[in-house]
Formats: C-alpha cells, sequence, structure tokens
C-alpha cells in the first residue's frame, strides 16, 4: 500500500493486469466502493443482474453471470473478461488485504468515527441500498449487527 497512491498491484501476471488495474485503480481505498463490487458479483455469482450498474470515470465494467468484462478507458484502454469465480476471489482477496490495513489516520470521517472504517462504510452501504449487504457472515464481516 502506498501512502500516497494507496493499492498499487506489483507485478500482476499479463493475464490479471486490467483486473488488477481495476481493483487498484477505480476500487482503490474506500471500502464502500469494494463493497459495491462484492455486491454486483455475489448477485452474478447467483444468476441474479447486479443491484446497479457499475459507474465510473476509468473503467467500463459489465458484471454478468458469464462473467466480468473490464474496459479502461484511458491510457492504453485495455480490456479483458473474466470468470465470475477470478473476480470474485481476486475481490475477496482485496477485501482481505485491506482490513489488514492500519486505518488511515489523516482521514477525518463524519459517519461513525467510532467504528472501524469498513465497518462504519458497511453500515452506510446498508442504509444506503436499504438491505443487508450479502457478505455479511463471510470474510470476517459480522452476520449480525457491526
Amino acid at each position: 500500500m502506498d501512502d500516497y497512491f494507496g493499492p498499487v498491484a506489483v507485478d500482476p501476471v499479463e493475464a490479471q493486469q486490467v483486473l488488477a488495474g481495476w481493483i487498484c485503480t477505480d476500487i482503490g481505498v474506500p471500502f464502500r466502493i469494494l463493497l459495491d463490487a462484492l455486491a454486483m458479483i455475489d448477485d452474478v455469482a447467483h444468476g441474479r443482474p447486479p443491484y446497479d450498474e457499475w459507474s465510473s470515470e476509468g473503467y467500463a465494467v459489465a458484471f454478468t453471470p458469464s462473467g466480468v468484462s473490464i474496459r479502461s478507458l484511458h491510457g492504453d484502454r485495455r480490456s479483458a473478461t473474466y470468470s465470475v469465480e477470478e473476480v470474485r476471489s481476486a475481490l475477496e482477496d482485496f477485501w482481505a488485504f485491506r482490513v489488514r490495513q492500519p486505518e488511515r489516520a489523516n482521514v477525518r470521517r463524519e459517519f461513525r468515527p467510532d467504528l472501524p472504517e469498513w465497518k462504519a462504510d458497511l453500515l452506510r452501504w446498508e442504509d444506503t441500498f436499504k438491505q443487508r449487504h450479502p457478505y455479511r457472515g463471510r470474510l470476517g464481516i459480522p452476520a449480525g449487527d457491526a
């Protein structure tokens, strides 16, 4: 984790470069964005359309039960399609990586600063979408109230 740039993918294998770029630059540091991606991958893994469309200035991303297509909108404009399982595994690994990082000391949070950032963002996500996050009970996210 770079103090200035946030997560940095170091030498990903060529086939995973677009996926790694999307995760590190589009999802990046905020847990709420990672929670969006986890919810969308859970939807398509269970044969449902994603609860929302991916919105981004950096990447066009389409979640479908047959795979996840990612296209860079800037720079080299590379694109790739990955299986739902590949993306699910990468997002879950990234979640595990992010929750192990120390809290960002220089960030002022207004919503639930008494909680770790991931827990506060989980509660904010659930309040925004008026539903329980589908990853409750997995990845160390409590099944009950945070």
